[in-house]
């Protein structure tokens, strides 16, 4: 089974701040979140036997809080968006042509100096293929980010059509997916049991 996870919550979230590929721990809220994140897994019967996650420390300080016990591996693949020159703009204040980017993901390319979303959705889409095997007969956790995340989801659900860029993936949000004959399944979030397209969250 294949469980992904945005990691808990930053200061620079807090702020409003875009948080890209700054390494930023996790603060007192975020720990919480990990925790309570650890005691859901725990409800659910779910052991974690391994864990991949991006190399940032946000990222691997909500893993380890979820299954310290779990082999950890580092993926760079599991890394943020690179926002390039919009890293630590304030959200409530965007560019204009970021708040372009941000109406519309399907139609408005990344702004120049931004990682194309095209090319966050298939950096995921071969870790994820590289893992299903491995998913296939275990668990594995994966930590990670929201645009990261975002992007392992569109992947994995083809008829969203760009549905999850506008898709709000709050801190310690968990979706789960299955693997069968080597095919995952659609990916459901697990704290309502059904998915939503809609609300924006670029933070």
């Amino acid at each position: 089974m294949l469980y992904i996870i945005r990691h808990g919550k930053t200061e620079m979230n807090s702020k409003m701040l875009m948080q890209g590929r700054s390494d930023i721990p996790l603060n007192e809220t975020g720990i919480a979140q990990a925790e309570e994140a650890a005691l859901r897994f725990a409800d659910m019967g779910v052991h974690i036997d391994k864990v991949y996650t991006s190399p940032l420390i946000r990222a691997v300080q909500t893993a380890e809080r979820i299954a310290p016990d779990a082999e950890v591996v580092i993926d760079n693949r599991l890394i943020e968006m690179d926002y390039g020159p919009y890293e630590g703009m304030d959200l409530r204040n965007p560019a204009p042509e970021v708040m372009d980017f941000f109406m519309d993901f399907v139609n408005v390319p990344a702004p120049a100096g931004m990682e194309p979303l095209p090319d966050v959705v298939k950096r995921l889409g071969t870790f994820l293929e590289d893992i299903a095997e491995e998913a296939e007969r275990c668990n594995v956790l994966v930590s990670t980010h929201a645009i990261a995340m975002k992007g392992a989801l569109e992947y994995l659900t083809p008829e969203s059509r760009g549905g999850y860029w506008a898709k709000n993936i709050g801190n310690c949000d968990i979706y789960a997916a299955s693997v069968e004959d080597g095919s995952y399944t659609i990916p459901v979030c697990l704290e309502d049991g059904k998915d939503r397209w809609e609300g924006t969250e670029q933070n």
